[in-house]
């Protein structure tokens, strides 16, 4: 399907695009773009991170494993496992922020809701095709970052946290451009056993589920 760095730029563009989540679809984010959420929220957001974050990480591992024939494929996913260790890593500052200690955290009890996205990973990881799951992937998180990008900001301006206890959404909003070229070389060794029904398929499932977690933490 694809042949060159070019066709395999355009295909995860297109896919974005045709992804993407309606304008004010998500309104978790616009109320914490606008400082009206209540703190608790905010909380909830850093625990339930904690546990999902943990989970991906296993799920790209798994996906890392399973691309072994397509090692560019591989690379991306292991990035990807290796950046949700350095997500976790800077939740900390963000749970300290919201008053969370350890007993918080290990008391506190997972939404089901917000659990159906990771949930979703997992079952890729175990039965999607790694090319049809990078192209899905990077779908998402092409929305997943410009929500964090938003709660940073609201977070400095509307919450007054420091730039430390911003970091872990700072990581995921920033531009990433090895990554995206990872994803590219990702999409264009895997060009040839991409199915993209399916690929589209998996993409829809987990904006559906992202917005499913943001909707469980809406007041």
């Amino acid at each position: 399907m694809t042949t060159t760095p070019q066709q395999a730029q355009e295909l995860l563009d297109t896919t974005a695009r045709a992804l993407a989540p309606h304008q004010g679809a998500n309104r978790l984010v616009a109320s914490i773009a606008d400082g009206t959420a209540n703190r608790a929220v905010i909380s909830a957001l850093a625990l339930e991170q904690r546990h999902i974050v943990a989970s991906d990480r296993h799920s790209f591992l798994h996906l890392a494993q399973r691309a072994g024939g397509l090692p560019r494929c591989a690379a991306f996913f292991t990035t990807l496992a290796e950046g949700e260790t350095l997500a976790l890593d800077r939740l900390g500052a963000l749970m300290t922020a919201c008053g969370l200690d350890e007993v918080a955290a290990e008391a506190y009890e997972p939404r089901a809701g917000c659990h159906a996205y990771p949930a979703y990973v997992a079952w890729l990881a175990l039965n999607g095709d790694p090319a049809d799951v990078v192209l899905a992937l990077s779908a998402n998180f092409a929305a997943w970052g410009g929500y964090c990008a938003t709660i940073a900001e609201a977070l400095r301006t509307r919450y007054g946290f420091r730039d430390e206890a911003c970091g872990f959404f700072d990581f995921f909003a920033l531009p990433a451009p090895a990554l995206r070229d990872q994803a590219v070389a990702a999409v264009q060794e895997g060009g040839g056993r991409i199915a993209l029904p399916t690929a589209y398929r998996y993409g829809r499932l987990l904006q559906s589920y992202e917005l499913m977690f943001w909707d469980t933490l809406t007041p």
